[in-house]
């Protein structure tokens, strides 16, 4: 580890100028993706790399220089690193920044402090512009390398890489590359356009930043300053320096920063938002169970009922017989026709308290020949329905909530209101959804809802619809309900098992 890191700095050296250090963005990268226990071999690496570099340095700046300038710079680093190590834990990556500024600082300090005090020649340029642009380089040789380190070091949390997202994100990136490469072919007389394009790569930058938040700062931030850097004129020799980029890198340290910030806050608040979308389905589903389950205890009882219907209907036949047998034809008429009566009213209240007809023939023909047709047609008031759409290819689940929300809304209408009441209802299928749009009006147009039933229609109408991603309006003189689910094939009759039909009467 220490050899693989002593070799990485020197080649990052080779990468570096004074206004862009990549070393001290490998120093902080590194600390990042070690953990503590590992960290005296980098340490050890980082000796290695600094005996190469400086040792023949001795002759001209001293042995103490040589030896103090080696040792204090990673430990100081390693320093910072750690007293912010208790907030990568966090899921605000903003203190990555708190990181950057402080190891830059910290390290343009300590090289500065010890040439001035230990090299027999103190540097000529004055201190305040050489901390200012040492720090500089450093905080984007840090920003540089870090921001990815960190992304490695998490990268085993998920993310959701979205297809939509890909040919924006391919188009961003490349747009990035095409820029800086075009930047690079300008000649050193049109300054002035290249400046332009640099400052012209952060665009695409912050449409990464926008798409995929602290993930697209960290990678695009790193490519804008590599691509500066790889445009920037260099000697070639150390201390090179280029005084027009220096003033582009300072206004793209300051756009750097506020994209890191920017992208972290967007992350922050997609991480919020998707735990409250996670909970917001999550209640949903719960909700669609809760209605599922008691539809099922409601089916268990209508089924019991309808066989307490058989066994009756199955002792007055025999009771019919044994009349006629004895030769009491007129009471076994009488008493064969007050039971057909009494079963086929039985049976409708039965289907009113689970329709379970609607398992094989559908929501429509429930609403046009069951139970609570009879009821409608008894109250004089609810006319012929409109329906349109094939009800058969939602599932049993979507159509039992849209029969008791249909069903709710005409009592309502019929306690509450008077005149003649429509019902209409369309289903059908858009895009990854289906669904139905059910309205119940009143005939008179110009008449709308009073207060008091629009409060009580939101009030007992809306919770089904919305555990299937539906609405409730109420608007003028009608009620409209919306119920959708996911469009996946429906499977008919899985809500329990079937059961025997041979006493079916669609009456």
């Amino acid at each position: 580890m220490a050899a693989v890191y002593a070799l990485v700095c020197w080649a990052a050296r080779q990468y570096s100028i004074d206004q862009f250090n990549l070393t001290a963005g490998v120093r902080v990268a590194a600390l990042l993706v070690c953990p503590p226990r590992l960290w005296a071999y980098l340490i050890l690496g980082e000796y290695a790399y600094f005996a190469q570099v400086r040792i023949p340095m001795i002759d001209k700046y001293g042995l103490a220089w040589v030896v103090l300038g080696s040792a204090c710079l990673m430990p100081a680093v390693a320093l910072v690193v750690q007293l912010h190590r208790r907030r990568m834990q966090v899921t605000s990556e903003t203190w990555l920044l708190s990181v950057a500024a402080c190891a830059a600082v910290l390290t343009a300090l300590i090289k500065l402090s010890l040439s001035h005090l230990l090299w027999p020649i103190p540097p000529a340029n004055p201190f305040l512009t050489s901390a200012v642009r040492y720090a500089l380089g450093d905080y984007i040789g840090i920003l540089t390398l870090a921001p990815l380190a960190l992304l490695w070091a998490r990268r085993s949390t998920p993310y959701d890489w979205n297809v939509w997202r890909r040919p924006a994100t391919v188009a961003s990136l490349a747009s990035l590359l095409a820029i800086g490469v075009f930047a690079a072919l300008l000649p050193e007389a049109a300054a002035a356009a290249k400046t332009s394009l640099q400052l012209l790569m952060a665009v695409p930058v912050i449409v990464l930043t926008c798409m995929h938040g602290w993930r697209g700062a960290a990678i695009g931030v790193s490519l804008l300053n590599l691509i500066i850097n790889a445009t920037t004129p260099s000697t070639g020799l150390p201390g090179s320096y280029d005084a027009r980029t220096f003033m582009t890198q300072q206004l793209i340290a300051v756009a750097c920063t506020a994209l890191l910030v920017l992208g972290s806050r967007i992350t922050h608040y997609y991480h919020q938002y998707a735990a409250r979308a996670r909970d917001g389905e999550h209640a949903v589903s719960v909700s669609r169970n809760a209605h599922l389950a008691n539809e099922m205890d409601l089916r268990e009882r209508a089924l019991d009922l309808r066989r307490i219907a058989d066994n009756i209907e199955d002792s007055i036949t025999e009771a019919v017989a044994l009349l006629r047998v004895h030769g009491h034809n007129e009471p076994a008429a009488r008493l064969l026709d007050a039971s057909a009566a009494h079963s086929r009213q039985f049976r409708e209240k039965t289907s009113m308290v689970y329709p379970t007809a609607l398992e094989q023939v559908g929501l429509y023909l429930v609403l046009q020949a069951g139970g609570i047709r009879e009821a409608w047609d008894t109250s004089h008031r609810v006319v012929a329905s409109h329906l349109t759409g094939d009800p058969c290819q939602m599932s049993v689940g979507l159509q039992l909530a849209t029969y008791r929300t249909l069903t709710e809304a005409v009592s309502l209408l019929l306690r509450n209101e008077y005149g003649q009441i429509r019902v209409s209802a369309r289903c059908g299928q858009l895009g990854g959804q289906r669904g139905i749009l059910v309205s119940v009006a009143l005939l008179d147009r110009h008449r709308p809802l009073s207060g008091e039933t629009v409060t009580m229609a939101l009030e007992r109408l809306t919770a089904r619809p919305l555990a299937y991603g539906g609405t409730v309006q109420c608007r003028g003189n009608r009620i409209r309900m919306v119920l959708v689910e996911a469009a996946t094939p429906p499977v008919h009759g899985r809500m329990a098992p079937r059961y025997e039909t041979s006493h079916y009467n669609p009456a």
